[in-house]
């Protein structure tokens, strides 16, 4: 984790006071059941609860003496509720603590990117509303390709972001197990009513089979999703990039008062928020692979994956939460500029209407390959020359011996290509 770019509610989460909170839920859960199915005897739950507390230095003194941390947790919490404590943790293992207290840590952080995504969707549905009909130049390959509005690009981010909330929920879903069953999950030694007590009891659903742990595609599961949220972070940001651009200039990040762009350069105006989310997004999506790769333990379970989600479980779920945070703030400050796009869109004098010429002429009879290569070679004197396409169409006998002086006006008109953002937009923000 690293404190720039963590904000304190998912730090919490993955604190060790939180981690040593939930693995004392889960044994006081355990030991309830237990008491419940007279396993062990009635008092032990009601004892721990009450003197058993999270003592972090004790902990990490008795780990470096007997070298495993749930023995070393266990130790820590009989010291204090005294004798009767012997009896929790009856007939489990360590990864039943582990791995459900784990379960219970991604479902916290995942419930706030939820909420973090949820803002991010108020915000491109305000603004693309906003822009709905805001004319500027669709690109493709970073070429002029035919106009658009920026309230379409808005909403092609906003249902992107609406996938991604539903697959977040589906993989918050799938994680939301608990394993209470052993050694190596044959229930030999615990009950199961005592893994469906504890299920219950915190809000989770028993793992239909486990070995010694939760088996890791689940897992996976949820790290692949935060990485495609990443994907989507990134596009957005590599957008508002590309249009801040000097040449281009359509849109700019918000940038303050006393801000400075350059050590060097006071003229700068840097898309830095939009180039730092780019980089979160590369680190995220960086964990999704040693996610997949835990999936594939040894028989019934090795260690292998236990260092990796140390280190991925806090690092991707927090630098998630700031670059979805960051985001909305990007979006909703940003600044548009639509007389820029508007020029923009006009600068190339007309090419963006080349289809439309070539799609009339086919309608008169013209083979497709005569009607495109007629209006390329148009194209090409207009770009060269910086003449307006229209003024070549129509000095060009054979064109307006087949499309009419009033078809041709026509044509080199935005609004046929704004007739259906209505119809998209329905179908996006219905």
């Amino acid at each position: 984790m690293t404190p720039r770019y963590s904000r304190k509610e998912l730090v919490k989460i993955w604190s060790e006071e939180n981690k040593y909170k939930i693995w004392l839920d889960v044994e006081i859960a355990a030991a309830q059941a237990m008491e419940k199915y007279k396993v062990i005897p009635k008092g032990v739950s009601a004892i721990v609860k009450r003197k058993g507390k999270i003592k972090i230095k004790r902990i990490h003194a008795i780990e470096a003496k007997v070298k495993h941390d749930v023995i070393a947790f266990l130790t820590s919490i009989t010291e204090q509720a005294g004798v009767k404590a012997r009896y929790l943790h009856q007939g489990m293992t360590s990864s039943d603590v582990l791995d459900t207290s784990f379960n219970i840590q991604l479902i916290q952080s995942g419930r706030i990117l939820v909420n973090d995504i949820d803002k991010i969707l108020s915000i491109l549905k305000k603004r693309a509303k906003k822009n709905k009909f805001t004319p500027c130049i669709g690109r493709s390959h970073g070429i002029h390709a035919e106009p658009t509005t920026f309230g379409l690009k808005l909403a092609s981010f906003y249902e992107e972001f609406k996938r991604n909330k539903k697959r977040l929920q589906d993989a918050i879903k799938d994680v939301s197990t608990c394993a209470i069953s052993g050694a190596v999950g044959t229930f030999a030694n615990v009950n199961p009513k005592v893994e469906s007590y504890v299920a219950k009891k915190l809000k989770l659903i028993p793992e239909p089979i486990s070995t010694q742990v939760i088996p890791r595609d689940r897992h996976a599961y949820y790290f692949s999703v935060l990485g495609i949220i990443a994907g989507s972070i990134e596009r957005v940001a590599t957008e508002i990039r590309h249009l801040q651009r000097s040449e281009v200039y359509e849109l700019q990040e918000f940038f303050s008062k006393s801000q400075k762009g350059s050590s060097a350069m006071p003229h700068k105006k840097n898309p830095i928020l939009s180039e730092n989310l780019t980089g979160l997004s590369r680190m995220v999506r960086s964990y999704v692979v040693p996610a997949l790769e835990n999936i594939a333990l040894w028989h019934e379970r090795d260690i292998s994956h236990s260092s990796v989600e140390r280190n991925i479980g806090p690092d991707a779920n927090i630098t998630l939460d700031f670059a979805l945070v960051r985001l909305a703030n990007i979006l909703d400050k940003m600044i548009i500029y639509p007389k820029k796009m508007l020029e923009n869109l006009n600068m190339t004098k007309g090419l963006v209407f080349s289809q439309e010429i070539m799609l009339e002429l086919t309608k008169s009879g013209i083979p497709r390959e005569k009607a495109y290569k007629l209006v390329q070679n148009h194209a090409k004197v207009s770009f060269v020359k910086n003449i307006n396409l229209i003024e070549l169409i129509k000095k060009d006998r054979f064109i307006t011996s087949k499309i009419s002086e009033k078809k041709i006006n026509s044509i080199f008109n935005y609004s046929k290509h704004f007739k259906n953002v209505n119809y998209i937009f329905r179908r996006v923000f219905k």
